[in-house]
């Protein structure tokens, strides 16, 4: 028989792999142990830095608490100083039966400052329409005092006028009566018309003529020289006395001279004058007979052929029929009602504040026990 034989060789390595085996087991077995030691280690150092961070976190904590409760003690320190000095006013303060009567004194005195108002705007809004409506009435005498002295009817007119508007202001239906007699004293002044004094004054201003040398000189037919100088002055003062007219088919009238021709135009200028003045004044008789001077001076004393007294006999007989003067409306009626509504007004404001009055003076007496 032929056995096969296995080499040594091959036969040693079969008998050591159990030993091998159990070689690598136990090496397995301290590698997890050591893992498992790690990973306790691990979690013993986190829970070791978790609870030094807690430890950290609660005395923050507590020293924020304690600030807070130094906060709050200052604070109820604050408050019982407060409530101490509360307390010391408080004591300070008189009793509430004290109090009571002083409140009541204060709102008695409080009604009696309202009321004292009131009475104050009532007199005062009164004396302020009383001035106006005594203006109303000076603005009339006035009107009446223009048309009585200088007839002035615009300066009038604008015066009534005045007057109706202080009246329209007040708004009281009982001055129906006065603001009508005021409209019919308008309408009257507005008819009437106002002669232009202003205007006859500078007209007849116009009129006084300037009287001038008209003599003709030899100058002119005359050499120069001392003679020719005497002949001039010569023929200038003869030329006052003579008038040589070429073509005198007519009457002639002496030519006026030297003091005659001052006094005529003395005479004349004062004639001119007197009429301004009565223009100006409103004198109707004054004026007439001033300008019928002037005309007889113009007439009496100057050619009727002369164009320059003729020019002005025209215009004093133009300006002669030119009124001066004009009949004024009367006011008196007018002024009478104004005074009469004014009289009324006044008799009633006296009876309102004396029915004012009486019940101030009753609670003043309920008040004073």
């Amino acid at each position: 028989m032929s056995e096969t034989t296995l080499p040594k060789d091959d036969i040693q390595p079969a008998l050591d792999a159990p030993t091998e085996a159990a070689t690598i087991a136990p090496q397995r077995r301290g590698n997890g142990l050591v893992i498992l030691a790690l990973l306790l280690g691990a979690a013993g150092v986190a829970a070791g830095g978790w609870g030094i961070w807690q430890v950290r976190n609660l005395q923050a904590n507590n020293q924020q608490q304690l600030g807070q409760l130094q906060a709050l003690g200052d604070q109820a320190q604050t408050l019982k100083l407060s409530e101490q000095r509360l307390t010391a006013q408080l004591e300070q303060l008189p009793a509430a039966e004290e109090l009571e009567s002083r409140r009541r004194l204060v709102a008695q005195l409080q009604g009696d400052q309202q009321r004292l108002s009131q009475r104050l705007e009532t007199v005062l809004g009164a004396s302020r329409k009383d001035w106006r409506l005594a203006e109303a009435e000076h603005l009339l005498r006035l009107a009446s005092l223009r048309l009585s002295a200088l007839q002035d009817i615009s300066s009038a007119q604008a015066l009534v006028q005045g007057a109706d508007e202080i009246l329209r202001e007040q708004n009281d239906p009982a001055s129906f009566a006065a603001r009508e007699q005021l409209a019919k004293s308008l309408a009257a002044l507005r008819s009437t018309e106002q002669p232009d004094r202003t205007g006859l004054f500078l007209q007849l201003g116009a009129l006084a003529p300037e009287y001038q040398n008209r003599g003709d000189s030899l100058s002119g037919l005359t050499s120069d020289g001392d003679g020719a100088s005497r002949w001039t002055q010569w023929w200038d003062e003869i030329s006052r006395y003579i008038r040589i007219d070429f073509n005198a088919d007519k009457s002639i009238r002496p030519l006026l001279a030297g003091q005659s021709l001052t006094q005529v135009r003395l005479a004349l200028s004062l004639a001119l004058e007197q009429a301004q003045w009565a223009a100006l004044n409103g004198q109707a008789p004054v004026y007439t007979q001033a300008l019928a001077e002037a005309r007889d001076v113009l007439k009496s004393s100057f050619s009727q052929d002369n164009p320059q007294s003729k020019v002005m006999l025209e215009r004093v007989a133009e300006l002669s029929k030119q009124p001066v003067t004009v009949t004024t409306p009367d006011l008196t009626t007018t002024l009478g009602t104004v005074q009469a509504y004014l009289e009324r007004r006044s008799l009633s404001a006296e009876e309102s504040l004396k029915t004012s009055s009486k019940p101030a003076a009753n609670t003043v007496q309920e008040t004073s026990p």
